[in-house]
């Protein structure tokens, strides 16, 4: 019998073999491995600022910063390479650490002047998309020989696919996500603060302490999506990034993450996310239908699985009530 706190995610995994097994069989080229490759760089800068975002939401919080963060850092970035003539190494090392810092500060807010991570994190939204705009109100190009090796890597796999930097990095983090969150004290305080954060501290667990580096590692995780972002188009923009903390949201709830908090994996936001990639391929290739289509098929899953999610809660506080 499957656990029902695995049911979200098993309802992702079928949801993305469907989708996946129909482009298939609907479309010739979908079988190429070039397909499943590009739906990994593609949509890797939105599942990194998801992994991040899971942790927050695992923990019954929320952050609205990550878009702005991610146009800050990408910003950051660009002027630290074109303008004070930073090696881009040293200028994503400083962009990481501000990003990191600055989520924890907002961590620190949430957790010591008992503020709510909403208006916290909303405040941060507009905070560093101001910040962005005080660097730079223009589109900055990138043109440094480094970052264009990084963008130049590549690991050819069977069939016409290959594996980019990006795409590798995505990976990267991915594996680092999940080890943080079942295998380390750090990952089953998160858990057990979504779960209850009173009984929590009751148990021993630091609570305030846990919730800072939950929004330093959001911070992070947002930090290096501004930089996969900017080697990704090779650019920085202010406007960049306008409503993913949205798309972020949505995949970690389509991957089966509690809303509520306390239950989820950061696998099933890795496949949240490819859903919405996959959603976007097939539109491409169908050839007939607009592109908001994405937006209006995201939805629906979204409203499916919050109410997957509601009957669950539901049904296991009804199982385990006395009669």
């Amino acid at each position: 019998m499957i656990n029902e706190r695995n049911l979200p995610i098993f309802a992702t995994l079928i949801v993305f073999m469907m989708l996946y097994g129909f482009g298939m069989y609907e479309y010739r080229g979908f079988r190429d491995t070039l397909v499943f490759t590009n739906l990994l760089t593609d949509n890797a800068f939105l599942i990194v600022t998801a992994i991040g975002m899971t942790f927050v939401i695992l923990s019954g919080g929320i952050d609205l910063s990550v878009g702005s963060m991610i146009a800050f850092i990408g910003v950051l970035m660009a002027y630290l390479i074109t303008s004070l003539g930073l090696h881009p190494l040293a200028a994503i090392a400083v962009a990481v650490l501000v990003g990191t810092l600055f989520g924890a500060i907002m961590g620190i807010i949430i957790a010591y002047f008992d503020l709510q991570a909403f208006i916290v994190t909303l405040a941060g939204m507009f905070l560093f998309r101001g910040l962005a705009y005080l660097i730079n109100l223009n589109s900055v190009p990138i043109n440094h020989p480094f970052v264009t090796a990084l963008s130049d890597i590549y690991v050819p796999l069977p069939g016409r696919g290959g594996l980019t930097f990006i795409a590798m990095a995505m990976l990267t983090l991915l594996v680092i996500g999940i080890i943080l969150a079942r295998r380390t004290r750090f990952g089953m305080n998160v858990y057990a603060i979504g779960g209850d954060s009173h009984s929590a501290a009751l148990l021993g667990v630091p609570v305030k302490k846990t919730t800072v580096k939950i929004y330093a590692l959001s911070g992070l995780y947002s930090a290096l999506t501004g930089v996969i972002f900017a080697i990704y188009t090779s650019s920085a923009y202010p406007l960049a990034a306008v409503g993913v903390e949205l798309d972020a949201i949505a995949a970690v709830v389509i991957g089966g993450t509690l809303l509520s908090g306390g239950v989820g994996y950061v696998f099933g936001t890795f496949l949240g996310g490819m859903i919405q990639g996959v959603i976007q391929t097939l539109i491409t290739f169908d050839g007939s239908l607009n592109s908001w289509w994405t937006k209006l098929a995201v939805g629906g899953l979204l409203l499916f699985f919050i109410l997957l999610q509601k009957g669950i809660v539901t049904w296991a506080k009804r199982r385990t009530s006395p009669t």
